[in-house]
C-alpha cells in the first residue's frame, strides 16, 4: 500500500509536461517522501495530483524506471528502486567546483596507487607505459596529451584490480577528464610534469606502495593548494 503523500505534488503549468513530471517524481523520491520499496500512487492518482495526462505520466515513469530509479511489477503497481538517478547523479557533480573533484580524485586515485603497486601485472605495466610514452610524445599537442593522460591514469586504477574502484572510477570519468583539462590549460595550477607520472609508475613498476600512493597525491596536491588560495575551498 503507498505510505507517501500524493499531496507533496505540484501542479505542472508550464514547460515538458514530461520533463516536469520526471523532475516532480524525482524530487519526491529523493528527498525521502517515497522511500526505497515503497509503491508509488496510481496512474490516475498520480495524474489527478500533477494535472497532467496518464499517458505523460506513464512516460516519465518509464524514464525513471530506465535509470533505476523505479521498478514497474506487472500487475503489482510501481515501486521505487533507488533514490539517485545516476544520470543526474554525474550532472550534479560536474557543476561542482574544481577543487572539489581534485579532492575525490585524489581520494581515488591515491588508494588506486597502493593497490596498484601490489597487484599490478606485466600487462598491466605495459599499458601504463605506452600510454605515458605517447603522453610525452604529444608534445605541445594539448589535446593528444590530456587524451594519453586520461589513458594512464585510468589504466593505473584497472591495475588495482580492485572491481567496485574501478567502477567508481569510471562513473567519475567525466569529472576527472574535467579536471585534467583545466590542469593542463589554467596557467595559474602548477601542471603535473611527465616526470612526475614516470616517478609513479617506477614505484608502481617495483611495487613500493606507499611510495606509490605519496606520489599520487604529490600529483594533484599543489593544484589543490593553489585552488584553495583562490577561495575555492573552506
Amino acid at each position: 500500500m503507498f505510505k507517501g503523500s500524493k499531496d507533496m505534488l505540484t501542479k505542472i503549468r508550464k514547460g515538458s509536461l514530461v520533463d516536469t513530471a520526471i523532475e516532480s517524481l524525482r524530487h519526491n523520491i529523493e528527498n525521502g517522501e517515497w522511500p526505497v520499496g515503497t509503491r508509488l500512487p496510481v496512474e490516475a492518482e498520480l495524474s489527478e495530483a500533477l494535472g497532467i495526462s496518464r499517458n505523460t505520466i506513464r512516460e516519465a515513469v518509464r524514464v525513471l524506471a530506465h535509470v533505476g530509479m523505479l521498478e514497474t511489477r506487472q500487475g503489482d503497481g510501481t515501486y521505487v528502486r533507488a533514490n539517485r538517478d545516476a544520470g543526474e547523479t554525474l550532472r550534479r557533480i560536474a557543476r561542482t567546483r574544481l577543487a572539489e573533484q581534485i579532492e575525490v580524485r585524489i581520494m581515488l586515485e591515491t588508494e588506486a596507487a597502493r593497490l596498484a603497486a601490489a597487484r599490478r601485472t606485466d600487462a598491466d605495466l605495459k599499458i601504463m607505459t605506452t600510454a605515458l610514452d605517447d603522453r610525452a610524445g604529444a608534445g605541445t599537442d594539448i589535446a593528444e596529451r590530456i587524451r594519453h593522460d586520461e589513458r594512464f591514469h585510468h589504466a593505473l586504477v584497472k591495475a588495482s584490480h580492485n572491481t567496485a574502484l574501478i567502477e567508481l572510477y569510471d562513473y567519475f570519468a567525466n569529472a576527472v577528464s574535467q579536471t585534467i583539462e583545466q590542469t593542463e590549460t589554467d596557467s595559474e595550477l602548477p601542471e603535473p610534469s611527465q616526470e612526475d607520472h614516470e616517478l609513479l609508475l617506477a614505484a608502481i613498476r617495483r611495487k613500493d606502495a606507499d611510495k606509490a600512493e605519496s606520489l599520487s597525491r604529490a600529483l594533484l596536491s599543489p593544484s589543490l593548494q593553489a585552488l584553495q588560495l583562490r577561495g575555492e575551498l573552506p
